[in-house]
């Protein structure tokens, strides 16, 4: 086979699933190859923050989480050695609640959305290798997992969502802008009987942990460390690991569960530093993880990753044919979301290492949150004609 189309996203997950919808909303073809089982899970934090939710919003897909089950996060609780703040949710932008969905609900709820707008989806299928022409490229080669069958697609833009160890980004040699110098590991599961209206982050000496509650009644509860001493614990067991980190970061929430057995395995993530790579470049374009990874103890990326998405295809519905054009655009889209992303890529790393005391965290995680507020303006401002991300992004 062997078909062409305005986009080829690579990637069906929650990247490559928001930017193919609103690509197939503006009336391109577009086609989604995922290398997995629609609705399967993966590693991640859960947690949505305004900028994301936000975007659901606007999408028009924020009810279908809710329906879900997926509670309404009313505050934020930051649990300091024991010392307790708590943060109410304002309401804003028609969003009242933050959610944190799990990605079996909104890679599959994203990635309807996208067909229903008339996007194609290949899954579980494998992208071999990339189609160029004198340093341009042109399409993929794949092969339909499971029958075997190979197929070619042309393209005027193939974009890489196929997260932190990106095919696409390998292939076209995707230069590093900024590579972190830390990493944390941690360990998550997901359990019952603990509050289902707020985000709970707790910090102790060189310790985090976190509950995030989601669907089906459970809560996401995560402990961490810096990434060497994760190594050392974890070769006693997760399990271990996770009872020791989480008594350290927080015991009432260690002690609140410490008979509770969890809802399906624990799951480990041993850490790896964040990057920031070159996104754009002829015919090709990155969003999420294969341009853009911060460690997750900031909770932060899933809501970069949507953002993103929209960015780049606001980019790409502005040139969508190819040449110099798109280029440019593509490079429009690069230059925002480095503007957006670079001070919580470093406020990410501050925090990232585990080297700081109490007092300095609350300095980090003051920055943090100031951090963030370009991020959501800019989110604000799209659906206006003549804002200054829309100059931005036109170069």
């Amino acid at each position: 086979m062997h078909d062409h189309y305005d986009v080829i996203v690579v990637g069906g997950r929650a990247a490559g699933a928001a930017t193919a919808m609103l690509l197939a909303r503006g009336g391109l073809r577009v086609l989604v190859i995922e290398a997995t089982r629609r609705g399967t899970d993966t590693l991640s934090t859960h947690a949505l923050m305004r900028g994301g939710v936000l975007q659901l919003h606007r999408w028009g897909l924020l009810g279908a989480v809710t329906a879900t089950g997926t509670p309404a996060i009313r505050a934020t609780e930051f649990s300091y050695g024991g010392e307790l703040e708590t943060v109410d949710i304002r309401t804003a932008d028609g969003v009242s609640a933050l959610r944190a969905p799990r990605r079996t609900v909104l890679d599959p709820l994203l990635l309807d959305a996208a067909q229903a707008a008339g996007a194609e989806i290949r899954s579980p299928a494998q992208v071999t290798a990339l189609l160029t022409d004198r340093g341009r490229v042109r399409g993929i080669e794949g092969i339909t997992r499971g029958i075997g069958t190979a197929f070619r697609a042309t393209a005027a833009l193939t974009v890489g969502a196929d997260g932190r160890n990106s095919m696409v980004a390998r292939a076209v040699n995707a230069p590093f802008q900024r590579r972190g110098t830390v990493s944390g590991g941690l360990v998550y599961g997901y359990f019952p009987g603990l509050p289902r209206d707020r985000y709970h982050w707790a910090y102790g000496s060189g310790v985090a942990a976190g509950v995030v509650p989601t669907a089906e009644g459970l809560a996401c509860v995560w402990a961490g460390t810096s990434t060497g001493r994760f190594d050392t614990l974890r070769t006693t067991g997760l399990e271990a690991t996770f009872r020791q980190l989480l008594a350290e970061a927080d015991p009432r929430v260690a002690g609140s569960i410490a008979a509770t057995v969890p809802a399906g395995p624990l799951r480990g993530f041993p850490g790896t530093p964040g990057y920031l790579r070159a996104c754009a470049g002829p015919g090709w374009a990155l969003v999420g993880d294969s341009g853009y990874f911060k460690d997750p103890i900031t909770a932060h990326g899933l809501t970069d990753a949507l953002r993103d998405a929209e960015l780049l295809a606001r980019a790409m519905l502005r040139e969508p044919h190819g040449g110099s054009a798109q280029l440019d655009a593509l490079r429009g889209y690069q230059h925002v979301r480095d503007e957006l992303s670079a001070e919580l890529f470093d406020v990410t790393e501050r925090i990232a290492g585990y080297r700081w005391n109490l007092v300095e965290l609350r300095g980090h995680l003051k920055a943090l949150s100031l951090a963030m507020r370009p991020e959501l303006g800019a989110l604000r401002h799209l659906d206006t004609p003549d804002d200054d991300v829309e100059s931005l992004l036109a170069g």
